[in-house]
């Protein structure tokens, strides 16, 4: 369904991208922000989804700042391998990628993002620091805690896994607490990656009711 190709920057960076566009009018545009492993079959196939419920969705590949073309897949070598890259992470220079990706659905109506694991704290980081976003989705953004104090200039929606090694709940709490204004859901039985249906962590049940909250809330703010 979906095409690859490049955008460029504010500061002139090129970087590779992936695009879906739904078959009929937009409803508006989602900028869908990878995990680690790139942008990968899952990222791809997250596009085409959300191109299915009439959103364009542009996925920027925000690793191609240190290693170009770079994805992978679940394996425990591959993600040692993507975990390796980081160090190398500039969250100021994501939010331009995403920027960058924002700027080229300038035509299509309203723009939301929407990010997994650390796409998920980029998501949130762009809601509270890029203008002229209309929603922001996270997904398990493991991040979010330490940016807690920011605050989302759109409407915010977050998830995260009861079973979450990475996240404690207690985190979650915290986030919950500064974040009043935002639907912030767990699920009981969900570890990390629960919405990635390629992964051993993948909880279907979770995963459904997730995307179910996601189309409600893009329906709502998307206008």
């Amino acid at each position: 369904m979906g095409k690859q190709f490049s955008l460029t920057t504010s500061d002139q960076h090129k970087l590779g991208a992936y695009r879906a566009d739904p078959k009929g009018a937009p409803k508006g545009g989602m900028v869908v922000v990878q995990e680690i492993f790139g942008v990968n079959h899952h990222i791809r196939a997250v596009c085409d989804r959300l191109a299915d419920h009439g959103y364009v969705a542009v996925a920027p590949a925000v690793f191609d700042r240190f290693v170009r073309d770079f994805e992978c897949g679940y394996t425990p070598d591959e993600i040692a391998n993507a975990r390796s890259y980081l160090g190398n992470l500039n969250w100021d220079l994501m939010m331009a990628d995403i920027a960058a990706a924002q700027a080229d659905m300038k035509d299509v109506g309203p723009v939301g993002v929407i990010g997994f694991c650390m796409g998920g704290t980029a998501a949130f980081l762009a809601a509270c620091r890029l203008p002229g976003l209309s929603a922001s989705v996270s997904f398990y953004g493991g991040q979010i805690g330490k940016f807690a104090d920011e605050k989302p200039k759109c409407a915010m929606q977050m998830h995260f896994g009861e079973k979450d090694e990475g996240i404690p709940m207690d985190v979650v709490a915290e986030i919950t607490k500064k974040q009043s204004q935002a639907e912030i859901y767990t699920y009981p039985d969900a570890p990390h990656g629960f919405g990635c249906d390629e992964r051993a962590s993948f909880r279907k049940e979770a995963s459904d009711l997730a995307w179910q909250r996601t189309y409600e809330f893009l329906a709502k703010h998307m206008k």
